[in-house]
């Protein structure tokens, strides 16, 4: 599909969509307690690939109303009959490899991104912890397979590739026979997503001692999360608010306070220039139209608000330099690459740095661009098309993965934009 995009003024008020990071673990982490419910879950193209791999290893997940009821596997997933598809979610093959092995083995497979994505670390983590876990190709990428069980020990992980790693280990690892230790070689990156984990996990009654780096927590625990409700998520927040800062005013409703590392978009958009108030209270983000200023912005706890980024930058005044991102090279797509390329397709100037990006703010004009099948590009250089006008963008269909009703919100907000196959 092709999203068409004229130049267009911004205003009006949306819901954020539920959070998709916490939809993941909440529906997990509900499939591994005996039973359970999930309010207000984000129903996208991934989660369904965590609600499919559930049911693959023995939980019952119906949608009824505004919420999941799960009858979970009481800490004994089943050996899965059929090889699990993940399609394009990369968090659903990372934990669901980690629940292959707390059960007699599973394959794991996905898309073509999937397949290009690397799991290195985590195979090495299970293999340490007394499964067999390895890529059928021997290049760390899907198809993986994962035979045994993980009896507990000790490993290490690198911390530079993504967060998944340890936040798939830590789900696991708790219902093994073991003990287990992870600690984290340099930096965690996206750490903020870890904590999101950890937190689902403590309400689940779980027992996960903490100290920096190094992460501890004793075997043949049992989840109790009974009911959770998923809060509004600002990685896809941050597209209507960065509109809004670009050409009008908008509100977004149902942003309250959470782990989530991508709320950075909020004091982001104000070092910026724009005009923008936070109602914790009352979960209300505003947002208005300034003359945006460049910075510098650290990515490393907020990779998925990279793309967004990009394009603030090249309209903002001056210069903008994205630092410590190198991680989001691993993500959908070269997502740094993406960027780089498509924004100088409508005349930006962009450089791309190892770990990130360096613009020039200016004009854009409008193009024919390239979504790489990647939902966060898609949204992103809508936001440009917004700017830009006679904008075409390719793979559109891809924002299903993580936010399905995008278009109808932009189109709320005024938005002028149409599809078509």
């Amino acid at each position: 599909m092709i999203v068409s995009v004229s130049r267009s003024s911004i205003s009006g008020t949306v819901c954020a969509p539920p959070s998709k990071s916490y939809t993941h673990r909440a529906v997990l982490i509900t499939a591994l307690s005996d039973s359970g419910r999930v309010h207000r879950p984000l129903i996208s193209a991934d989660t369904k690939a965590t609600i499919s791999a559930c049911e693959a290893f023995g939980a019952d997940v119906s949608l009824h109303g505004d919420s999941l009821e799960i009858q979970g596997v009481s800490g004994t997933p089943r050996t899965p009959e059929n090889v699990i598809d993940v399609l394009n979610s990369g968090t659903t093959l990372r934990f669901m490899a980690a629940v292959a092995a707390l059960t007699d083995g599973a394959v794991l497979t996905g898309d073509s991104s999937i397949r290009s994505r690397p799991n290195g670390p985590l195979l090495k983590a299970l293999n340490d912890l007394g499964a067999e876990a390895f890529s059928i190709r021997g290049n760390d990428r899907a198809p993986l397979v994962v035979r045994g069980r993980i009896r507990g020990g000790s490993t290490s992980l690198d911390g530079s590739v993504s967060s998944q790693f340890l936040s798939a280990l830590l789900i696991a690892c708790p219902l093994s026979s073991g003990d287990t230790t992870i600690s984290i070689k340099g930096e965690l990156k996206s750490r903020p997503y870890a904590e999101i984990t950890l937190d689902i996990l403590r309400e689940a009654g779980a027992e996960i001692h903490v100290d920096g780096n190094l992460f501890r927590m004793c075997g043949g625990q049992r989840y109790r999360l009974q009911e959770y409700t998923v809060p509004g998520d600002f990685s896809s927040a941050s597209y209507p608010l960065a509109a809004a800062a670009l050409a009008g005013s908008a509100t977004v409703k149902g942003l309250f306070p959470s782990r989530q590392g991508d709320s950075a978009i909020v004091a982001i958009l104000r070092e910026m220039g724009a005009d923008i108030s936070w109602d914790r209270e009352r979960g209300e983000v505003a947002v208005s139209e300034a003359d945006l200023k460049g910075t510098e912005i650290d990515a490393s706890l907020t990779p998925d608000l990279v793309p967004t980024l990009a394009v603030l930058g090249a309209v903002a005044e001056g210069h903008t330099v994205i630092k410590n991102a190198e991680h989001v090279r691993h993500k959908e797509t070269d997502r740094i690459h993406a960027m780089a390329v498509e924004l100088k397709k409508m005349g930006a100037d962009i450089r791309e740095r190892p770990d990130g990006l360096e613009i020039a703010g200016g004009e854009l004009h409008g193009a024919d661009l390239h979504g790489y099948h990647d939902h966060r590009i898609v949204m992103a250089l809508t936001l440009a098309g917004i700017v830009a006008g006679d904008t075409r963008i390719d793979t559109a269909e891809s924002v299903d993965v993580s936010y399905p009703g995008f278009f109808e919100d932009m189109r709320r907000l005024g938005a002028n934009l149409s599809i078509s196959p």
